[in-house]
């Protein structure tokens, strides 16, 4: 795994319905000089797939949360794992020794502050929106990566947002 400081949790789904925004998010994390991590980083069926999330976090600095997909199912129930894994990144910056005090992380949703209908305990939190497209997650995402790390060779790695969203395909 690589070092503490150029890992990144990705935390979003990963259906097809939002594959493209999935890919998006990857590539500008690799193109920023950063590798991505996920639940789907590991494939061991012998793993217990929290255990495995809470590995993942452990051993990455940087965290992107999207918990735009928190709809009902048909049998009305709301898909809560995303904000459930961010709330276990949160407790790992606070509760974690001093590397896991300097985890950072950014907190997407479809609008600004739409989350405050469902968990509303992070009240005062700057989430971002997306709007659901690809360019501005790739955008805010390097543009965060850059500001969080204080890289400035980040500018120079990163294409415009609009050859990033064509590339990554």
């Amino acid at each position: 795994m690589p070092v503490y400081s150029n890992s990144v949790f990705v935390n979003c789904p990963f259906d097809d319905a939002y594959k493209d925004m999935l890919r998006a998010m990857v590539y500008t994390i690799y193109r920023c000089g950063f590798h991505p991590f996920s639940a789907l980083s590991e494939d061991d069926c012998t793993d217990n797939r929290l255990s495995k999330i809470e590995r993942i976090i452990e051993n990455c600095r940087f965290g992107i949360h999207d918990i735009s997909r928190t709809e009902l199912n048909s049998q009305g129930l709301p898909r809560f794992n995303m904000p459930f894994e961010l709330g276990l990144f949160f407790g790992a910056k606070r509760f974690g020794n001093e590397e896991q005090k300097t985890k950072v992380g950014i907190i997407f949703d479809t609008d600004r502050y739409r989350y405050l209908e469902f968990i509303s305990d992070i009240n005062g939190v700057d989430i971002k929106n997306h709007n659901s497209d690809c360019k501005i997650v790739v955008t805010k995402i390097r543009n965060w990566l850059q500001t969080t790390s204080r890289r400035v060779s980040i500018t120079c790695m990163v294409y415009r947002s609009r050859k990033i969203c064509t590339d990554h395909r």
